[in-house]
């Protein structure tokens, strides 16, 4: 395969991957946000403290889904990069000198 293939399969992945990612993450948030609604409707004095534990929810899914559209982009950066054709022939000609 070319390395032309190789770098369209590294784009494919990194969007298939931040576009689950972010589906997961708003399918997360959108349970949790749920959840809170219908505990504080059925018990409203306790409103305050459901809003915090929610809050403090959301954020760590929040926080979980830029850390894989950070690997994502980290596996595109990685697949983007040129291979380096004369690396192999440096290396050898240093451990022969030695």
């Amino acid at each position: 395969m070319t390395d032309m293939t190789f770098l369209g399969m590294g784009y494919i992945g990194a969007g298939i991957g931040a576009g689950v990612t972010i589906i997961g993450a708003a399918l997360g948030i959108g349970k949790l946000a749920t959840a809170a609604l219908e505990g504080t409707a059925r018990q409203p004095e306790a409103a305050g403290t459901i809003r915090t534990t929610m809050i403090i929810a959301a954020a760590l899914i929040e926080g979980l889904a830029f850390l894989a559209l950070v690997i994502c982009l980290l596996a595109l950066m990685n697949f983007g990069m040129p291979k380096q054709a004369g690396a192999e022939h440096v290396q050898a000609e240093a451990s022969q000198t030695k």
